[in-house]
């Protein structure tokens, strides 16, 4: 019938020992893989995540006159695990003074946590009128570069 489970009997030892091995094999390599688990204390901060902070609209550095208190969303987080064949050879380059950037030059050899996308944050002003700066807070943040 189809559709039906139909078992014709077990195993034998030899069938058994040879399916083992074949999962073995189909097995990636570096041994368990742990799913469904949070990440350990001390890994927990090293990934590219977003981080919350209740700050004072005048902080915010835009010029805004309010009292309000928003919430502000921004990356922060390692990207070392995300680096690329570019990453590492730029970085042994830079290691061996292969490549010296110049007096005012910043190059980076890794990935950086940055938003890719971003949400607006509204807020009333102290006269009462209501402000939204777009893009203003992060909304996801990835290893970027």
């Amino acid at each position: 019938m189809l559709g039906d489970n139909v078992t014709t009997g077990s195993p034998g030892t030899a069938e058994l020992t040879e399916d083992l091995l074949l999962r073995a094999e189909r097995s990636p390599p570096g041994g368990k893989v742990r799913k469904g688990r949070k990440p350990s204390r001390s890994t927990r901060g090293r990934n590219c995540h977003i981080r919350n902070l209740m700050v004072k609209v005048r902080d915010l550095g835009l010029g805004f006159n309010s009292d309000e208190i928003v919430l502000f969303k921004y990356c922060s987080g390692s990207c070392h695990r995300a680096r690329s064949n570019y990453d590492l050879t730029l970085g042994s380059l830079l290691r061996q003074q292969l490549i010296t950037p110049g007096p005012q030059e910043r190059v980076l050899s890794h990935p950086c946590c940055r938003p890719t996308r971003y949400e607006a944050v509204s807020f009333m002003d102290v006269e009462n009128t209501w402000q939204t700066v777009e893009k203003l807070s992060a909304a996801e943040c990835s290893c970027i570069g």
